[in-house]
């Protein structure tokens, strides 16, 4: 939640496109781990398998749908962005946010993926590999915001916003066809 609010914050104060988007896909995530937890709590409160399933079918949906808006809202506005030629602030702070966030995520994916395989969620399994996933994000953030600060190059910053697109929309596929939570 900090880093999805300081990203945000950050990104409006820069008018950066692609810190919007890490943001935003932080708050995604915190969406995915509130789904998921109420999804274990349909476990834990001793379920049949067919209700854990609908469960965790459902989590798959809410993340998936989640990332396909995502992608919209980040190909529309980093394509605004590159029409209007309009050069987003430096940001030291999302520099420090995407530089920690590659440093982090990888562990906390992790001790997601150990718990995943201790308690066999495979919903859990692919939250932990969007968490993993995030490593990817945060590198283009990083190579997005570094380029515009340190090089001038305005349009790093969109275009680097542009290319999370492709993972957030098979993210998005893969949670609403539910093809990632269902495969062992």
């Amino acid at each position: 939640m900090v880093e999805a609010g300081l990203a945000l914050w950050g990104g409006i104060e820069a008018d950066s496109i692609a810190l919007v988007g890490f943001g935003l896909d932080g708050i995604i995530e915190c969406i995915a781990a509130a789904a998921l937890l109420w999804r274990l709590s349909v476990e834990a409160r001793g379920a049949e398998g067919a209700t854990v399933e609908r469960a965790e079918q459902r989590v798959h949906r809410i993340v998936g749908g989640t990332f396909v808006l995502l992608a919209i809202y980040v190909t529309a506005q980093a394509g605004w962005t590159l029409w209007q030629r309009a050069a987003p602030e430096e940001s030291a702070l999302g520099i420090i946010i995407a530089g920690a966030s590659l440093v982090i995520m990888p562990l906390v994916s992790w001790g997601k993926l150990r718990a995943a395989r201790e308690i066999g969620s495979a919903a859990l399994r692919a939250e932990a590999k969007e968490t993993l996933a995030c490593s990817y994000l945060s590198f283009t953030l990083l190579l997005g915001l570094v380029a515009n600060a340190w090089l001038g190059w305005w349009w790093a910053d969109p275009v680097a916003a542009l290319l999370m697109v492709p993972w957030l929309i098979k993210e998005g596929r893969e949670g609403l066809s539910g093809d990632a939570c269902c495969d062992d």
